[in-house]
């Protein structure tokens, strides 16, 4: 089992050890992606501090990568960014000196179920970890370094799964590798909200799947199942919308057929005695669905909204 262990700031990691977060932003002022490989989901991501301590102290669980504006970046992750106020975080970034170099674009990093170790069980030097790196490393299990270092954590993690301390234990997405406890398993990682926002934003190529408007700052992530019910945040269960249609869509003014076909409701007209602007968009097919297939709303979902919640 691979695993990352990234050069981490040691405010951000202070900060966040305070907070009881579901999943934080490891974001890079760069906007480099820390790896390539995009099939990396459920992958630990370890924290290892700066100077004075270059301790691996906590970690969390890998779900994706994107650039975003800082701004859109606060709105949608706020405290999980490290900071307390969009000021504090401003101010962190321009400290790295490379946000008028990126444009204003940072690369996220989200992790979900973050966990902080108590200071007596950080682990110092990691092996073979130069001091020249500034982003971080790749180890394995399969290699000594790689389980030394695994074992550490991750007998952390089974006292914390066994003491149901973590808010999620069943959403740790590894066992230990050593051979008491059985081979490493990566399952999928609990997306949080901030996650779920970045990846519909993502895999909608920054478009309303409605009307194609690909202004950041009035699309909003909707859910076709609301996760206050039995919805999740995983893509199938969310749309890229304007916020106007967000806001029709969840009080079923709008809905979308399994076969993709949008509907308007006719209490639109009879309440408001207008809606000429969402009318012409009866009966037409979604502008924009992402690029993968798989990652298009589930028709068993967008059935449920449309006979439960569509007000016809």
């Amino acid at each position: 089992m691979k695993f990352w262990v990234g050069v981490t700031d040691n405010h951000w990691f202070n900060f966040l050890s305070q907070q009881h977060l579901d999943e934080v932003n490891f974001w890079q002022p760069s906007a480099i992606p820390l790896f390539k490989s995009a099939d990396l989901t459920g992958m630990p991501f370890l924290f290892k501090l700066k100077s004075p301590f270059h301790h691996i102290a906590g970690g969390g669980f890998y779900v994706g990568y994107s650039t975003m504006p800082l701004d859109l970046a606060w709105d949608t992750f706020g405290v999980s960014n490290g900071a307390s106020t969009y000021h504090d975080f401003l101010k962190t970034i321009d400290t790295k000196g490379k946000i008028r170099d990126s444009g204003g674009i940072i690369g996220c990093t989200i992790l979900s179920n973050p966990f902080f170790l108590p200071q007596a069980q950080w682990l110092a030097e990691p092996p073979n970890f130069s001091n020249n790196i500034v982003r971080g490393k790749h180890y394995d299990t399969d290699h000594p370094d790689g389980a030394m270092i695994w074992q550490h954590v991750s007998e952390h993690l089974l006292q914390k799964s066994l003491d149901n301390t973590i808010t999620h234990p069943t959403a740790l997405t590894v066992q230990t590798p050593i051979e008491k406890y059985g081979l490493p398993t990566l399952v999928k990682p609990r997306m949080g909200q901030g996650a779920f926002r970045m990846m519909l934003t993502k895999a909608y190529q920054g478009r309303c799947a409605m009307t194609g408007e690909n202004t950041l700052e009035v699309l909003e992530a909707a859910h076709i199942i609301p996760y206050a019910t039995h919805g999740s945040h995983d893509i199938n269960n969310g749309l890229l919308l304007r916020a106007d249609f967000h806001k029709l869509f969840d009080k079923g003014l709008i809905s979308i057929t399994p076969d993709y076909d949008i509907k308007i409701s006719p209490r639109i007209q009879q309440a408001y005695f207008n809606g000429k602007a969402y009318y012409r968009l009866d009966n037409q097919k979604l502008t924009n669905l992402p690029e993968q297939r798989e990652l298009w709303p589930h028709r068993d979902k967008l059935a449920e909204h449309y006979e439960t919640r569509f007000q016809r």
